[in-house]
C-alpha cells in the first residue's frame, strides 16, 4: 500500500513538472515583438497624413484618437476601432481588421520599444480620387 501510494504521488510530481516545462515552452515561443506590442495600452502621440498633423475634430485621423490595445488574442482596438489583429511572418507589419473599416489596413513597424510604437501606413484619399495619403502614429505607453 505504501509503495502504491509513493508511485502515485511520484507521478503526480513528474506530472506537475512535465505541465510546467510544457508551459513554460509555450512562452518562449512568444516574439519579442510581439512581447512588448501586447505588455501596454499605448496612447497617441502624433497622427500625421502627408507630414501634417490630422487628428483635431472632423480631419482624417480623428477616429484614431485615444488608447490602442493589441491584446495577446488578436483581438484589440485603436481609438473607435475595435477589431482583430495580426503580425505579418517576419513581424514588419501589422494588418489590422475592422468592421469599422472598409479594408484592412497593414502598416508598417517602424519603431517598437518598451517606451515608443511608431508605424506608417497609407490609403486613399476620401476627398480626392487616386490620391494616396501616407499616414504616420506614433504612441507611446500609457
Amino acid at each position: 500500500m505504501k509503495t502504491k501510494l509513493i508511485i502515485q504521488n511520484t507521478l503526480l510530481v513528474l506530472f506537475i513538472i512535465a505541465i510546467f516545462f510544457a508551459c513554460k515552452k509555450e512562452d518562449d515561443t512568444l516574439s519579442e515583438n510581439f512581447i512588448l506590442l501586447t505588455n501596454h495600452t499605448w496612447v497617441n502621440d502624433s497622427l500625421l497624413a502627408d507630414g501634417v498633423e490630422a487628428s483635431g475634430p472632423g480631419q482624417i485621423l480623428d477616429d484614431f484618437i485615444g488608447d490602442t490595445k493589441f491584446n495577446v488574442d488578436g483581438t484589440g482596438y485603436i481609438g473607435t476601432f475595435t477589431g482583430e489583429w495580426g503580425f505579418n511572418e517576419n513581424e514588419t507589419q501589422i494588418t489590422i481588421f475592422s468592421d469599422s473599416l472598409l479594408i484592412p489596413v497593414t502598416t508598417n513597424l517602424v519603431e517598437l520599444t518598451t517606451s515608443s510604437l511608431k508605424i506608417t501606413t497609407n490609403f486613399p484619399s476620401r476627398t480626392t480620387p487616386g490620391e494616396v495619403i501616407d499616414v504616420r502614429m506614433t504612441f507611446k505607453p500609457k
